[in-house]
């Protein structure tokens, strides 16, 4: 592999995120016009900081693997694993939710979720370049027949919804 190939986390879930986090705005700034309670706007800002954090850390994480290594980015740090040093590619799938576990030795490691665009490529370009014994058979399994899970698409598009309701209910008031 000569390009570095670079996956993000999918924009199907930063997108409704984003309009979540653009509902809960509007949301406190129509609360505070109408003169609600300060618990109600507490409440809402309460609600609007892990979104906005969850936000951010997604839209600026990302994995870029290159000829002779992994780097895993997220908010104000990266992890690198060079293949040479890899000794293990585990597969773990939780309901919905798949995990990959790069090991290196008993204290290094990383670990990525199908959270990210092109999950399925970026299995199958690990399970390429790594060497064969490294690779479990679910990890393999997971190369050949990904998950198709979007249990936090759905999560996500209730709350975009659950906040026009609050948004819609707040201007008839």
């Amino acid at each position: 592999m000569s390009e570095t190939r670079r996956y993000v986390i999918r924009r199907t879930f930063l997108a409704p995120l984003g309009l979540a986090l653009l509902l809960m705005g509007a949301l406190l700034v129509v609360s505070i016009l109408h003169g609600q309670p300060a618990a109600k706007v507490l409440f809402l800002l309460v609600f609007a900081l892990p979104v906005t954090v969850l936000f951010v850390e997604s839209a600026l994480r990302r994995v870029e693997i290159d000829a002779t290594g992994i780097t895993v980015f997220r908010l104000l740090r990266s992890r690198r694993l060079e293949f040479s040093r890899v000794t293990a590619l585990e597969a773990v799938q939780v309901r919905s939710r798949m995990f990959i576990t790069l090991a290196a030795g008993d204290d290094e490691f990383l670990i990525i979720s199908n959270g990210y665009a092109d999950f399925p490529e970026l299995v199958r370009t690990l399970v390429a370049v790594l060497p064969p014994v490294a690779i479990t058979d679910e990890a393999r399994k997971l190369a050949d027949a990904p998950p198709k899970g979007h249990a936090d698409l759905v999560t996500v598009w209730f709350m975009v919804a659950a906040l026009v309701y609050v948004l819609i209910a707040q201007f008839r008031s």
